[in-house]
């Protein structure tokens, strides 16, 4: 029961369980600004303000293309909030956070770790790094025996 406990309180887990709550939401949000807003704004220009009446039967039996293409519209309108207001900003933010570590950092030449500029050895493959030259690793010089 305690390996249980531990798997649903994990944070990720419930991180995902509001960002589900939260999609629900956000998509019922979209749907009422569709069919409140959008199909409306449609009409004005196409001379229908509700697609859901359109349907066709075959056999007695009714297909409502029409609720589908309301659904096409909320989707575009989703995925276009979701790539504008989240995913262009986030890559941003990254890019801007990419620049300024490669202004501080550098690869090690031998381990190709990423280091601080100013680092005269690598913490990683522990080369000793020397300014216009390739990093070397200090091995030390194996002693003589000693004798008798």
């Amino acid at each position: 029961m305690k390996g249980f406990r531990q798997f649903i309180l994990r944070g990720n887990l419930v991180d995902l369980a509001v960002a589900v709550v939260i999609g629900a939401q956000f998509s019922d949000l979209v749907k009422g600004l569709t069919s409140s807003f959008i199909t409306p704004l449609l009409k004005m220009f196409g001379g229908t303000q509700r697609f859901e009446s359109y349907s066709f039967t075959v056999r007695h039996s009714v297909f409502t293309y029409g609720v589908f293409i309301d659904d096409v519209i909320s989707f575009v309108i989703s995925a276009a909030v979701i790539y504008f207001a989240i995913v262009l900003p986030v890559a941003r933010l990254l890019r801007m956070i990419a620049k300024d570590q490669a202004t501080t950092e550098r690869p090690c030449p031998v381990c190709t770790r990423s280091i601080p500029i100013a680092a005269q050895r690598c913490p990683e493959c522990t080369s000793v790094l020397t300014e216009g030259t390739k990093a070397t690793t200090e091995v030390p010089e194996p002693r003589p025996a000693p004798v008798g």
